[in-house]
């Protein structure tokens, strides 16, 4: 298995596409790193030690000293009765504490958002809470425990605990030592004292996780791109997704050809006359009177394609007229199946009169700037 797996990841050498890492994304598959988190929590730990719990304190003390003081005077009856007196006594209890300690669970619950949003991943996915095999197979947990992550999840895990450890028992000695050398505390001051010195400890174990978190964020968002990379075949098959298949693509364009092919011996054959400029462009024109309100353009092309035009106008006897600047323009304005525009009516009324004449056997001259073709 780890000799496969390290198969796997040398052959992995191509940055992620951006297709792939939005599918990860969608996976709920993201850069998180835990020590951001765990900086954010000590964070307002520290603030709410500092800033919280004076008001705190005060609020609860006195909170609990009202119902300490009425404590002689509460009854608890027996049976039904005595179950809601013990639940109004533990609901006065409960709001006692609750208003207090909710802006202690607010400012965790925003540092948790905080530590989530500066990262710059925040996705929610249900694929990431579905229950699966692999997470509790036990040679899944093995590979995860010894893979790179995992050793620096360990190193990391090490790290924090000796360093965390060497912050609180110094700053525990020094809040020791200031009793033992000073002229005494009084009880009142004890509970101030401790929290002053816990703010240290949280103060100097923020900074110590700040740069850990930094460092962090780097390394989880460097080993996350390396696990996107993908193989060669990995990004031809993506682009075949993306792209089509190279032999489909070209049978698909044979198809089109072919049909455009069928579609104009259908529809040249159907042409009052051909105007060319006179071997690069052709341009098939249809004008039946009572039907068309204005001559139809049924077909056109440039060089092989007007080539095929014109060999299918002579098989069928279609008459071919020069005129090189209208088939030029009539070829770059004027779509298959859409009517010429009315600037050009009075050019192309012109020949198509001329062409009309042509069958009834009357003999002229073409218009000005045109000339029948007559090609074996």
């Amino acid at each position: 298995m780890a000799e496969g797996d390290t198969s796997d990841r040398e052959s992995k050498t191509e940055a992620p596409t951006p297709q792939k890492l939005r599918k990860a994304r969608e996976q709920g598959d993201v850069p998180i790193s835990r020590e951001t988190g765990t900086m954010m929590s000590v964070f307002a730990l520290f603030a709410i030690t500092v800033f919280l719990l004076p008001q705190i304190a005060s609020r609860i003390t006195t909170g609990l000293s009202g119902i300490f003081a009425d404590a002689g005077q509460i009854t608890i009856g027996d049976g039904h009765a005595g179950v809601v007196d013990t639940g109004k006594v533990l609901s006065a209890l409960g709001t006692t504490l609750a208003w207090p300690l909710l802006p202690v669970f607010g400012t965790l619950l925003l540092a948790g958002l905080v530590g989530v949003l500066i990262q710059g991943e925040t996705v929610v996915a249900a694929e990431r809470i579905q229950p699966k095999f692999s997470k509790i197979s036990p040679m899944g947990g093995l590979k995860r425990l010894f893979s790179p992550s995992g050793l620096v999840e360990f190193a990391k895990s090490i790290a924090k605990v000796t360093i965390v450890g060497l912050i609180a028992l110094a700053v525990a000695r020094r809040a020791v030592t200031g009793i033992w050398q000073g002229p005494g505390i009084p009880p009142e001051a004890l509970a101030p004292y401790i929290a002053r010195y816990v703010s240290y400890a949280l103060l100097a174990t923020t900074a110590f996780l700040l740069p850990l978190a930094l460092a962090d964020m780097l390394w989880t968002r460097f080993s996350w791109l390396r696990n996107q990379r993908m193989t060669f075949k990995e990004i031809r098959d993506e682009h075949k997704e993306n792209e089509g298949d190279p032999m489909l693509k070209g049978r698909r364009r044979n198809i089109a050809r072919r049909r455009a092919r069928q579609r104009m011996a259908q529809a040249v054959p159907k042409a009052t006359l051909i105007l060319t400029n006179p071997t690069h462009f052709a341009v098939a024109l249809r004008y039946e009177h009572a039907v068309d309100a204005a001559p139809v353009c049924v077909a056109k092309g440039a060089d092989l394609t007007a080539r095929r035009i014109r060999e299918i106008a002579r098989e069928n006897d279609i008459p071919i007229i020069e005129n090189k600047p209208l088939a030029r323009v009539l070829y770059d304005k004027v779509e298959v199946d859409e009517t010429v525009p009315i600037e050009h009516w009075q050019a192309v009324a012109e020949i198509v009169g001329y062409v009309l004449d042509l069958r009834r056997n009357i003999r002229r001259k073409p218009p000005a700037g045109s000339e029948l073709r007559r090609e074996a």
